[in-house]
């Protein structure tokens, strides 16, 4: 049987308001989160010492963005828990040692002239745990002078997002080895869902006083796309391809950016899963690709353990990672189809935003 759709929960108000309606119906899930062991702290840390070391990003996020700790605050009290605590769930750089990775996905994007009718489309697939898939939510965020955004992720985390103004934010998580303390990547994430141009979001993704970066997959639906290959301290700028096509996974691939890998052992699984989506990519006629190719690519068996869509209990480790969700969008038509668990057995649903202005920033 198919798991069950992703419930999706819809808050409207100041960032104080959206954040305690969240901590409110996700009340549950935060309590627990915020109730980690000692054992699950690394370096031999002591629970007071991962707070204090969790507030010092506190504090840079507060210079960065106040709306935010509103946020934060909100959903604190909604749940009826210590927003230290919960902020700290949110700072995946205080969570391992040594840099490994945790979360596995892959990215697709088509855009003319690669697709049928001029289609501009992002595939992606989230590779992490089943019990992260258990979790899932997609959330209607409405806060006044910010575009609508719709995110996919468990409440605490934003895995994937989209906003009204016609902007795309997918991606894949790096190993970086210049991590630092700084705004947690997670975070940046929320903030580039806010802005209203690819330009913007690139911006916010690089800012100075970052503490990591993730590889960030912008497309619009003008057929822009830029992928930010990040780190805490540099960054490369990719583009597709003279087809119209890009493919992203866990690893770097910019020449520029090789000597920040920090998961170089991993990096060898994530290049599988990188050429095996090139070459269904390339094997398309130009054109040809639709939403539905991508979702059947996403679906893609070849190569397990190391394939594109994953199922480590059949094929590997059962604490692998595994395609927790998926979701093409069509980004012409601002509309995102997206199903909990693996794609190639997993209910569709679906998700349209009202028509961008033409005359968007």
């Amino acid at each position: 049987m198919p798991p069950e759709p992703i419930p999706l929960l819809r808050v409207a108000g100041t960032h104080r308001e959206v954040g305690r309606q969240i901590g409110t119906a996700r009340a549950e899930a935060l309590r627990a989160a915020v109730a980690f062991p000692e054992t699950s702290i690394p370096s031999g840390r002591s629970r007071r010492e991962q707070l204090a070391l969790a507030e010092r990003y506190l504090e840079a996020t507060a210079d960065a963005y106040p709306w935010y700790v509103e946020e934060l605050e909100g959903a604190a009290q909604g749940a009826g828990v210590d927003p230290v605590a919960l902020f700290a769930c949110a700072t995946e750089e205080i969570w391992y040692e040594p840099r490994s990775l945790s979360g596995r996905c892959s990215d697709l994007v088509a855009v003319p002239p690669a697709t049928e009718g001029d289609r501009i489309l992002v595939a992606h697939n989230n590779d992490v745990s089943r019990a992260y898939q258990d979790a899932l939510v997609a959330i209607e965020w409405s806060v006044p002078g910010d575009p609508v955004v719709l995110t996919i992720g468990d409440g605490i985390f934003i895995s994937v997002g989209w906003n009204s103004s016609g902007l795309s934010l997918t991606g894949n998580e790096l190993a970086p080895n210049d991590e630092r303390v700084g705004v947690p990547r997670e975070i940046t994430v929320r903030a580039m869902l806010r802005e209203r141009s690819i330009d913007a979001m690139v911006r916010e993704a690089l800012r100075q006083d970052r503490a990591s970066c993730y590889n960030h997959v912008l497309v619009s639906c003008r057929g822009e796309v830029v992928d930010v290959e990040g780190s805490a301290t540099d960054a490369a700028l990719l583009g597709v391809d003279e087809r119209g096509t890009l493919v992203h996974t866990n690893h770097y691939v910019c020449e520029r950016m090789l000597r920040y890998e920090g998961d170089p052992d991993y990096a060898l699984r994530s290049a599988r899963r990188y050429r095996r989506a090139r070459e269904l990519l390339d094997a398309q006629a130009q054109g040809t690709i639709t939403a539905a190719r991508l979702r059947e690519m996403l679906a893609d068996h070849e190569g397990a353990p190391d394939s594109l869509c994953r199922h480590p209990e059949r094929w590997g480790d059962p604490s692998d990672g595994a395609t927790a969700f998926w979701c093409v969008a069509d980004m012409t038509e601002l509309r995102i189809t997206y199903g909990r668990g693996n794609p190639c057995d997993s209910v569709a649903q679906e998700y349209r935003f009202a028509p961008a202005p033409a005359t968007r920033a």
